[in-house]
């Protein structure tokens, strides 16, 4: 043991350290990271790449397809064609603006006061000088600030522009403006807008009324549900569209006492409805809400499409890096994905009218709402729906309406179920009836 430690003693002392490499480990313990910066842990951060698990699990869901705004996807060759467009955007919002004395320097100085605090909310260091961030910063607040005007009318298109003109384009943007990775700071989009009113435009519709009337082109939400949110704010557009779905007394709250919540959290919509409980269709004010009562689960309907599922994937993946945001959409999906097994339980949720599908296959459908909860932090003794998995959990395993449940699913299900218990029954009673006539006169013979 004493000579180990000898010859270890003796390499340490022949062994010379490279001055040189020692000098690069210094000089990376004193470089911030870059990739993730101090400022990711920050309730100010919240514009961020999508971890890689999730990447690899839902694809380019993620990633703008037309248009790129912010640093992230800047520069790419797909999304070339829309950049050249954000250029004559930004003309025609300057020839207005010029009426009132406002200029393109204007907008740059208004900007760059935000520089610091915007770069604070990107989760990557953005290695851009200041005149190429507020430059980028200034050309994307403007194409979005003038595509809300223009599509809101309160600014014409100009002739023959492809932007309107070409359907499938604003299709896109109704997805690519609400990615996670695709966002530029709210008050950047509010500065902008501010300094771009005309006269007279200070008793027309707010920024946030504009962009959710841009994106309810999508979603067809009613009037008085965008009215609702008239002053509603944001980190950024993603933030306050998700914002939107969340009704103001529904907040999330700790768990105490009761029935502890089993692991697996909640059954199947097949092992549910065997167990006697039922999914039924309500009126609420957003998806979101979801009730249980004597055996029901009440859900409002949900259109499920390219823009939803874009959407909610996206709010998901905001809520999972977001330190300061709630997690509503992260309880909801949970709640699916627990509910939807296979294509079968999709089935019943669409023919229940819980799920309107504009996706693809019942069996699509039901891959997607897998993928949109997998791999998610979750925690249910402090989520909006901890009740409501309490509850159903308590009721499934109570233990007589769920035998008599169980019973009726079996044999009372469809009518060739019932008509098959009948026949047994009968059957039954025709050999018991054989078997005691038969029996009968051997004790009670006839005199």
């Amino acid at each position: 043991m004493e000579s180990n430690q000898s010859s270890a003693d003796e390499v340490m002392k022949n062994w010379e350290v490279n001055t040189d490499h020692l000098a690069y480990m210094h000089k990376k313990i004193l470089e911030p990271p870059r990739l993730l910066s101090n400022a990711a842990g920050r309730s100010s951060c919240c514009i961020f790449r999508v971890p890689g698990r999730m990447v690899e699990i839902n694809g380019k869901s993620y990633q703008p397809h037309v248009v790129s705004i912010g640093p992230y996807h800047r520069g790419k060759p797909h999304l070339q064609m829309i950049e050249e467009h954000k250029w004559r955007y930004l003309g025609s919002l300057l020839k207005r603006i010029e009426k009132k004395e406002v200029l393109l320097e204007d907008l740059m100085r208004a900007v760059q006061q935000l520089e610091n605090k915007a770069r604070e909310c990107f989760s990557e260091t953005i290695q851009m000088s200041t005149d190429e961030f507020v430059e980028m910063m200034v050309l994307d607040g403007c194409f979005v600030v003038e595509l809300f005007r223009k599509v809101g009318r309160l600014v014409p298109f100009e002739a023959n522009d492809p932007i309107i003109s070409m359907v499938w384009i604003l299709s896109f943007f109704y997805r690519d403006l609400l990615r996670l990775e695709n966002q530029i700071p709210f008050f950047v989009l509010e500065c902008i807008f501010d300094l771009s009113r005309m006269p007279g435009e200070e008793s027309g519709p707010s920024l946030s009324r504009l962009a959710l009337e841009f994106f309810n082109n999508a979603m067809q939400r009613s009037d008085a549900d965008i009215l609702n949110h008239e002053h509603l704010k944001g980190r950024h557009l993603l933030d306050m569209v998700r914002t939107s779905f969340i009704p103001s007394h529904m907040e999330e709250e700790v768990h105490k006492g009761g029935i502890p919540t089993p692991s697996h959290i909640i059954h199947s919509i097949s092992k549910l409805r065997s167990a006697g409980i039922k999914l039924n269709p309500i009126k609420a004010e957003s998806f979101l809400i979801v009730r249980f009562r004597n055996g029901v689960i009440e859900m409002p309907r949900i259109t499920v499409d390219d823009f939803m599922s874009s959407f909610l994937l996206n709010c998901v993946a905001y809520e999972q890096c977001h330190n300061g945001c709630s997690k509503h959409f992260t309880t909801y999906s949970t709640l699916l994905d627990c509910l939807v097994n296979t294509y079968k339980d999709v089935e019943y949720l669409t023919d229940r009218s819980i799920i309107e599908n504009y996706f693809g296959t019942d069996g699509e459908v039901a891959r997607f709402i897998n993928n949109l909860g997998k791999d998610v932090a979750f925690d249910i003794d402090q989520c909006y729906l901890s009740k409501v998995f309490n509850d159903v959990n308590h009721y499934y395993q109570s233990s007589w309406h769920v035998q008599w449940a169980g019973f009726k699913y079996t044999y009372f299900r469809t009518p060739w179920s019932f008509i098959s218990a009948l026949a047994a029954l009968i059957l039954l009673l025709l050999s018991l009836a054989q078997t005691f006539y038969t029996i009968y006169p051997y004790y009670h013979p006839r005199h």
